[in-house]
């Protein structure tokens, strides 16, 4: 059966959410403005527009919605689609606080329905391909893990909703650093010790244009973060380093440069490791696939992954950050 699916925040990630979607399962879609719920209804035959995002969540032929706002209202659309017994897949971060996910995690829980986060990174072939390869062991143990990801932000940067606290919550932290984050959690498990800064080194605005991090796990393991606005160049790296080689990830397309993920196999004698390179071309396939999970957690009454509890434990590391956490 065809699931129905309503689009809440149709910018450039309600989008790309649309075009990840099977044809035919697209019914309505809803943004503030009208004009822009209008400009995506028009690309899909048959789908209703709204500039009252309440339309879609009262709307009982909707059985799954997509969270594509501004970070303030993320928890709030998420909860009242819940609460209308709707599966969701919220955007990350999820909502500005680790705080405002409390009352969507225990309606989640209630009105049994599933709600992922739209960590889209964990699903772009060079992570699937580092999965595959750490849980072979071929490699050996994990021991750390290094990450960037930063852009150079660009004229007005300063004046947007992302540099306003209120609408943000935060600044580069909450936006590109919680991708690191995640991805961090996702290979180290739950992080018992945080520890790092942030700064406004260069842009004129109340919240951070860079954040370093150092995340513990129990068994030691670290993850060393860098998350910036002023990298000039859009750049992305992501390090895996374990007892017998290193896995790392260079761009993610389009701006970040050519996806590429490196292993290099360390060689019994030592000296130059085996290298080995997988190159990704555009278009990214990581918004279809991340769809396409989710829709077999649906049918299968499976666990999502990632979950509201992992964005809430990213929230609070990043509160701890903030210096507002427990």
């Amino acid at each position: 059966m065809t699931l129905k699916v309503g689009i809440i925040g149709c910018g450039r990630i309600g989008h790309k959410r649309a075009e990840s979607l099977p044809q035919g399962y697209l019914k309505a879609v809803a943004d503030i403005s009208e004009e822009s719920a209008r400009r995506l209804s028009c690309l899909y035959a048959g789908v209703d527009y709204s500039r009252d995002w309440r339309a879609i969540t009262r709307n009982n032929e909707i059985d799954m919605v997509i969270v594509s706002t501004t970070n303030n209202s993320l928890a709030e659309i998420t909860l009242a689609a819940v609460e209308s017994g709707k599966h969701v897949l919220v955007e990350k971060p999820a909502a500005r606080n680790y705080r405002e996910l409390d009352p969507v995690l225990k309606a989640a829980e209630n009105n049994e329905v599933k709600v992922t986060i739209g960590y889209n990174l964990r699903f772009h072939p060079s992570f699937m391909k580092i999965r595959e390869i750490v849980g072979d062991g071929i490699l050996g143990n994990l021991m750390y893990i290094r990450g960037r990801y930063g852009h150079g932000g660009r004229l007005g940067y300063e004046k947007e909703w992302r540099a306003d606290p209120m609408i943000s919550g935060g600044g580069e932290l909450l936006d590109q650093g919680v991708h690191l984050i995640d991805l961090s959690r996702w290979f180290l498990g739950d992080i018992i010790e945080v520890e790092g800064e942030y700064h406004t080194y260069f842009w004129k605005m109340p919240v951070e244009d860079n954040a370093f991090l150092r995340l513990k796990n129990k068994n030691g393991q670290l993850a060393w973060l860098h998350a910036s606005c002023t990298e000039w160049k859009n750049t992305f790296s992501f390090e895996i380093f374990l007892e017998k080689g290193k896995l790392q990830v260079d761009g993610l397309g389009g701006s970040y440069g050519a996806e590429r993920l490196t292993c290099y196999q360390m060689l019994p004698q030592m000296g130059p490791p085996n290298t080995t390179i997988w190159e990704y071309p555009f278009p990214d396939p990581s918004w279809k696939i991340e769809f396409d999970q989710f829709e077999h957690i649906i049918r299968t009454d499976a666990e999502p992954a990632p979950s509201l509890s992992d964005a809430r434990e990213i929230l609070k590391i990043v509160d701890k950050i903030y210096g507002e956490g427990p």
